[in-house]
C-alpha cells in the first residue's frame, strides 16, 4: 500500500507540474527576495502602529474591526521578519540583517502595545485573547524569536502563553485547552465572557493540537537545562513529554497514515472532519520534524514525509501549485507551509520538495502586480494592479522566498 501511495503521489505531482501556467517561469534572485518582502511590508505594515493591515483598502491598522489583520496571523508575519534576518545573515549582509532585526523588534513592540500588553488573561474581543489557537500561534513565534535573538522577554512571554492555554485562566474562568480525561486540546472556550467547562463532544482542531506540539518542543530546547521539576514552569523533559502526548493524540485522531492527509477536527468520538487544509498539513509536518529531531525516532520523519507528499501531490494537483482557499484569513496558509516545510527540507535533508517549492515561488513572483511587487494568493494567475489584496493572500510567496532563498 505504501509503495502504491508513493507512486500515486509522484504521478500526481508530475501531472500537476505539467498543468500550471508559466511552465518555465524565471528563477528568482536574492534581489527579488528582498523586493518581495519589503513590498509586503510597505503595503501592509502600519508604519505608526507596527502591526499589519487586513488589506490594501485600509490606510491604517486601527483595530480588529477597522483594518488590523487577525491576531493569530500577526505572528506569522513576524516570522517573516525573522526569516529575512536569517537570510541576510547567511549571506553576510550584516547591515541588512541588522536592519531586519531592528524591524522585527519594532514589530514586536507594536504588537505588544496593541494586543493588551501580551496580557493573555485579557479576553476582550477586539485587542485581547479569546481562542486558544490564537494564543498558541504567538507562543510559537515568541519561542522562535528567543531561539533567534536570545531576548529573555520572548521566552518569558512564550512560557506564559503556553501555560495560559494548557491550564486556563483563573481571571477568565476557562478550564484550559488540555483535556485531562480524554487527551488532546480543545479549540476554544465559550462563552467568551463567562466560560463553561469544555464537554467531551467539543471540537479539538488540528490548528490547536499540532501547534501545541510545535510550541512544546521549541520550549523544550530553549528553557534552562537546570530547571527543577515541580516549579512554576515545566522542565525541558516535561515540555517534551507534553509535546509527545498531544502529538500522539493528534496522530491517532487527526492523521490518516495511508494517505498523509490531516483532518481539520474531531468532535468527541465522531468521525474526524477530513477536510484538508494546507496549514494543518504544515503544522503536522512541523510537529513531526521537531519530534524527530528531538528524539531520533524515525516514525516522526516518516509521518512528515507522508503529509508533505499528500500536500504537494493530491492537494496541489489542479494547478501544479499550492491550492488557494478564498476565505477569511485562509490565504495565510501558504506562509505557514513555508515555515514548516523549511524544517523538513533544511533540517532533515528532504530536498525532493525543492523543485515544487521553487516552481511555486517562480510562478507567484512572475504573476505579481509589477507596479507594487505585491503577490496574490492564486499563484497561477496574474494579479491585477486594480485589485484589493489582503495581507493573508499576499504573504505566501514572500514567505516561501524568505524560507527558501536562492542557493547561489
Amino acid at each position: 500500500m505504501r509503495i502504491l501511495n508513493a507512486l500515486l503521489t509522484a504521478m500526481l505531482l508530475t501531472a500537476a507540474v505539467a498543468h500550471g501556467q508559466n511552465a518555465d517561469p524565471r528563477p528568482c534572485s536574492m534581489r527579488d527576495v528582498w523586493r518581495a518582502y519589503e513590498a509586503f511590508d510597505a503595503a501592509f505594515l502600519d508604519p505608526d502602529k507596527q502591526i499589519y493591515k487586513t488589506d490594501t483598502s485600509f490606510p491604517r491598522a486601527t483595530d480588529r474591526f477597522n483594518g488590523a489583520a487577525a491576531i493569530w496571523c500577526q505572528p506569522i508575519y513576524w516570522n517573516m521578519a525573522m526569516d529575512a534576518c536569517k537570510a541576510a545573515e547567511r549571506r553576510g549582509r550584516k547591515r541588512r540583517a541588522q536592519r531586519y532585526e531592528e524591524s522585527a523588534r519594532r514589530i514586536f513592540e507594536g504588537q505588544k502595545a496593541h494586543y493588551a500588553g501580551f496580557d493573555f488573561d485579557d479576553n476582550n474581543e477586539n485587542t485581547g485573547w479569546f481562542i486558544y489557537d490564537d494564543i498558541m500561534w504567538w507562543t510559537i513565534s515568541l519561542a522562535r524569536a528567543y531561539d533567534l535573538f536570545g531576548d529573555e522577554e520572548y521566552l518569558r512571554l512564550s512560557e506564559e502563553s503556553f501555560r495560559r492555554v494548557w491550564h486556563g485562566s483563573a481571571k477568565v474562568g476557562d478550564t484550559g485547552s488540555y483535556d485531562k480525561e480524554r487527551g488532546g486540546m480543545f479549540w476554544r472556550w465559550y462563552p467568551i465572557r463567562n466560560p463553561e467547562p469544555n464537554r467531551s463532544g467539543d471540537g479539538k482542531m488540528a490548528c490547536i493540537n499540532f501547534p501545541t506540539t510545535v510550541a512544546a518542543v521549541l520550549l523544550a530546547r530553549n528553557v534552562p537545562a537546570d530547571r527543577i521539576a515541580g516549579g512554576e514552569y515545566p522542565t525541558r523533559d516535561e515540555y517534551l513529554a507534553k509535546g509527545r502526548e498531544i502529538y500522539e493524540w493528534g496522530e491517532k485522531n487527526l492523521f490518516d497514515p495511508a494517505t498523509g492527509r490531516v483532518a481539520d477536527s474531531r468532535h468527541g468520538d465522531g468521525e474526524p472532519a477530513w477536510k484538508t487544509h494546507v496549514y494543518n498539513q504544515a503544522t503536522f509536518i512541523g510537529a513531526s520534524v521537531l519530534l524527530y529531531r528531538a528524539t531520533g525516532e524515525r516514525r516522526y520523519l516518516d509521518n512528515a514525509v507522508k503529509a508533505a507528499d499528500h500536500t504537494v501531490g493530491a492537494m496541489s494537483a489542479e494547478h501544479g501549485l499550492l491550492p488557494f482557499e478564498d476565505g477569511i484569513e485562509q490565504g495565510i496558509y501558504t506562509a505557514i507551509f513555508a515555515q514548516y516545510m523549511a524544517l523538513l527540507v533544511d533540517d532533515c535533508g528532504q530536498r525532493q520538495y525543492l523543485p515544487f517549492i521553487r516552481r511555486n515561488i517562480a510562478a507567484g513572483w512572475a504573476n505579481r502586480d509589477a507596479s507594487s511587487d505585491i503577490c496574490g494568493g492564486e499563484s497561477w494567475r496574474p494579479l491585477g494592479s486594480d485589485e484589493t489584496v489582503d495581507s493573508y493572500s499576499a504573504s505566501g510567496i514572500p514567505a516561501l522566498m524568505l524560507a527558501f532563498p536562492p542557493e547561489k
